[in-house]
């Protein structure tokens, strides 16, 4: 079987199930694991690079007004990779090629791929995913054996956490305008035994005004942007912080959102863990290199 993975996370679930030798064709951001840049790149993105935040949004935003494509879909590799599979997704325009333009290219080329899309909303959603893409690929054991480790790793997480108090969270995955985290978030927080506040679990991400943020009135503040490091998280959280546009009170954190948050693949049960690490510390580890700490609160 040859598959074209079209989404950072279905190219994890794809290497995590067994199924990294049938990848033969991912996008330019499919970074994890190691082994998926060594398979040709078949999307890439039509944005410039080196644009702050502030100006990605407004250049998003313009080309979604015009109906420009914000990725490009490289067809000649689709027709040399001559795919059986194409793994796509129908949920976020933003994030990555959507099924329609998949569907268009399939069909100028005359390639009779079977076009897979995964669109989690929840975190139970995300889980089922990787069964689903088990089912697709024939690799249906080594997926059922993948979500019971990560379900016991949810329980350990939900024995540590049990019956303590559950500080107030919100998660912002963009911070030029602000916007909440939402989709399987506000999952990974009650699982990690927080309380999310801003986004409605199931919810979409959308955008926000810092006093939607400050009337929220959590205790903890997670910066997660999207395409951002830890590295790079930490320094757009310290601007937020700098110049007073989160609750003083609020202790804020930087965490490496395409890791742990962002991405619905194996890892967000990382972030479930992260969770609990920040909200729980005396009860659970934070996992090395996942978060830090920017500002205490006061």
């Amino acid at each position: 079987m040859r598959v074209v993975s079209l989404l950072p996370s279905t190219t994890e679930i794809l290497f995590a199930i067994g199924a990294g030798d049938d990848v033969v064709g991912v996008t330019f951001e499919c970074d994890h694991p190691a082994e998926a840049r060594a398979r040709r790149i078949v999307s890439t993105s039509t944005l410039p690079e080196g644009l702050s935040p502030a100006q990605i949004d407004l250049e998003v935003k313009a080309r979604m007004a015009a109906g420009e494509d914000l990725y490009r879909l490289e067809e000649g590799a689709l027709r040399d990779l001559d795919p059986d599979v194409v793994v796509t997704q129908d949920l976020c325009a933003v994030c990555a090629v959507d099924v329609g333009e998949v569907d268009e290219a399939l069909d100028h080329l005359g390639c009779r791929a079977e076009v897979v899309t995964v669109d989690p909303m929840t975190l139970d959603e995300v889980l089922r995913s990787f069964e689903d893409l088990g089912a697709v690929t024939g690799r249906q054991e080594p997926a059922r054996r993948l979500v019971a480790a990560l379900r016991d790793r949810l329980a350990a997480v939900a024995t540590a956490v049990a019956g303590r108090p559950r500080p107030r969270v919100a998660v912002l995955e963009w911070t030029e305008p602000l916007f909440c985290a939402g989709h399987w978030v506000p999952d990974l927080v009650a699982a990690g035994g927080g309380e999310p506040v801003l986004a409605a679990p199931g919810g979409r991400s959308h955008q926000i005004d810092p006093a939607s943020v400050v009337a929220a009135d959590p205790d903890i503040v997670l910066v997660a942007p999207c395409g951002y490091r830890l590295e790079g998280a930490r320094e757009l959280a310290g601007g937020l912080v700098d110049g007073g546009t989160l609750p003083r009170r609020a202790a804020v954190w930087a965490v490496d959102a395409d890791a742990l948050f962002v991405r619905p693949g194996p890892r967000v049960v990382e972030g479930v863990e992260a969770v609990a690490g920040i909200c729980h510390p005396d009860h659970w580890r934070l996992p090395p290199g996942s978060a830090a700490l920017v500002a205490a609160g006061r």
